[in-house]
């Protein structure tokens, strides 16, 4: 828990109530409102918890006025600089960054768990070859307590480490056989040889029939997306897991349940919805009316991929993300490729055009991330499992750190009941 910084007096009625304050390491101060009810018989309304801290976390600070995104204390772009995806998840998990033998025992550990278990490939024979991944995902994440039961017990701090371990290592093979299973290609082996980014492009593009390399600098593309959706505060999905954790769930039930949540168009889907946006485009020479459009105010459509509801000002994973995708467009080109032709002449005009400048409109995380993954040759329906398994470190850190919480407790959250008062029930024949 935070200091404790004085009291903050709530008068209502004839009743005044004290409440704690506390300050955090960064941010603004915190009103302890638990006590609130017992003591003044009242609760808050707080539709969507925006106002409300449900944890005390130290793992992701976000300022959304100064666009700053912080992993333990880590600033992003630092990160995305210096370091790498499995770097990120070592810090994430345990709070430090590795010495040079924590990260080789972390990397082989991780790198030894990327194969599933062989029955694991029938499982996903019982799915339809046109369900989308993320359907399949959420079922086979959430069986693998039925594959993995040896890490499913909570209080073992252990299985705990197993389980995290576990899931990490095997999310990339499960996103990427969704895939395959998808497409009806022939699943395809993790390899230890190669890095984690690297290892989930050969999985999903190598086929028996010839050989794939994995080029470096898809490759880094690759980690980068998945170490800038590594976690993100809590965010509609890391509450869902908090909130099934809360319960005492499993982990494996738990991050399900948080890729079930990540599924929603207005979560995780936001990179698919900005590809669609620009496929509707359409072309270059049709960018003027859709912008026309985006001003009016009595025209529901709307520009996806700008802005953001957290950051006011611009978003730093973008920053870092245009680099990777100017990167990657520079490798295989744009010419022969309309959407991203059209992705580019859009970028451009939203950071010179006034009334984008003005708004703070600025291209965000899933508008690169979207151009990057169409680019590399995934289809829309894969952008979010690749968001999934790029926050399953950031799931599994803050179940972590809400099992070891000793101020814990199982997520309840009041309403604002406006149905009916009570009443009788009426015979039928009365009605």
């Amino acid at each position: 828990m935070a200091d404790t910084k004085g009291s903050a007096k709530l008068t209502f009625g004839d009743k005044s109530i004290d409440l704690p304050m506390h300050s955090p390491t960064v941010g603004p101060d915190v009103v302890d409102i638990r006590k609130l009810y017992a003591q003044g018989d009242v609760f808050t309304y707080d539709p969507g918890f925006t106002s409300t801290a449900a944890c005390s976390s130290t793992i992701t600070y976000i300022d959304g006025d100064k666009g700053e995104l912080l992993y333990r204390g880590y600033p992003i772009e630092q990160l995305a600089d210096k370091s790498h995806h499995l770097e990120v998840c070592y810090l994430l998990l345990y709070g430090e960054l590795p010495s040079a033998q924590q990260m080789v025992d972390f990397e082989t550990r991780v790198t030894r768990h990327t194969m599933v278990h062989e029955q694991m490939h029938n499982f996903f024979r019982g799915f339809r070859r046109d369900a989308h991944p993320m359907a399949t995902m959420v079922g086979v994440v959430g069986a693998m307590s039925a594959f993995y039961h040896d890490s499913t017990d909570i209080s073992d701090p252990w299985q705990r480490e197993v389980a995290a371990i576990r899931m990490i290592a095997k999310i990339p093979t499960i996103a990427a056989m969704a895939y395959k299973y998808s497409i009806g290609q022939p699943f395809v082996y993790p390899k230890n040889s190669l890095d984690y980014a690297g290892n989930f492009l050969n999985m999903c593009f190598s086929v028996p029939a010839e050989d794939y390399v994995v080029d470096p600098i898809l490759a880094k593309a690759m980690d980068r997306i998945m170490m800038l959706h590594a976690d993100h505060e809590q965010n509609a999905s890391t509450s869902t897991v908090r909130l099934a954790g809360s319960s005492g769930a499993n982990p494996f039930a738990c991050v399900a349940a948080g890729i079930a949540c990540l599924w929603g168009p207005a979560h995780g889907g936001a990179n698919q919805a900005c590809l669609e946006m620009l496929r509707e485009i359409g072309t270059v020479d049709r960018i003027p009316e859709f912008i026309a459009r985006a001003k009016d105010k009595d025209d529901p459509f709307r520009l996806m991929g700008f802005g953001h509801r957290v950051y006011k000002n611009f978003d730093p994973r973008a920053k870092v993300m245009k680099e990777s995708a100017d990167e990657v467009l520079g490798l295989l080109g744009i010419e022969d490729n309309e959407t991203l032709a059209v992705a580019k002449e859009l970028e451009r005009i939203a950071l010179e055009d006034e009334y984008f400048v003005s708004k703070k409109l600025y291209p965000n995380v899933d508008f690169y991330s979207g151009i990057i993954l169409e680019a590399m040759g995934f289809p829309t329906s894969m952008f979010t499992p690749i968001f999934a398994l790029s926050r399953a470190v950031g799931w599994i850190a803050q179940w972590k750190e809400m099992i070891g919480d000793p101020e814990q407790k199982i997520g309840r959250p009041r309403q604002l009941y406006t149905g009916a008062p009570r009443r009788d029930y009426v015979e039928v024949e009365g009605r």
